[in-house]
């Protein structure tokens, strides 16, 4: 897990996929933690993108560092404790000018079921799961 971790947080910017009926929907990410040895996201609840992961957990993440990229598939959980959120919060200290731990609309995602691969052109795909 921390490899992927790291992996994400070198990219800067990742990209999550996410399903919206029968359409693909993409958009960049950048928010990460490691909390309780599990790896979050974090969104807004009033975006399409928590209401799709509400219908649909299922998530694939991509994102591309020093000529390398990750895929990664996953479930994503909702976690409303607060404590969940303030790591976030902590973590990611430019968020905080948009939410907070205790607003209605934060939102930390735990992953699970997680089947990463870091691939390059020249190297074997690693595979990690978590």
């Amino acid at each position: 897990m921390k490899e992927v971790y790291e992996f994400l947080k070198n990219c800067k910017v990742f990209y999550v996929a996410t399903v919206d009926g029968d359409k693909p929907r993409v958009r960049p990410f950048g928010a990460l933690n490691i909390f309780e040895d599990k790896l979050y996201i974090q969104t807004g609840k009033i975006k399409d993108v928590s209401k799709q992961i509400e219908k649909n957990p299922n998530i694939e993440i991509s994102g591309m560092y020093d000529g390398r990229w990750i895929r990664l598939s996953a479930t994503a959980v909702r976690d409303d404790r607060r404590e969940a959120k303030a790591a976030m919060l902590d973590a990611n200290p430019l968020l905080k000018g948009m939410y907070s731990a205790d607003d209605d609309n934060t939102e930390v995602l735990y992953l699970k079921d997680v089947k990463a691969q870091i691939c390059s052109f020249t190297d074997a795909p690693k595979v990690i799961e978590f």
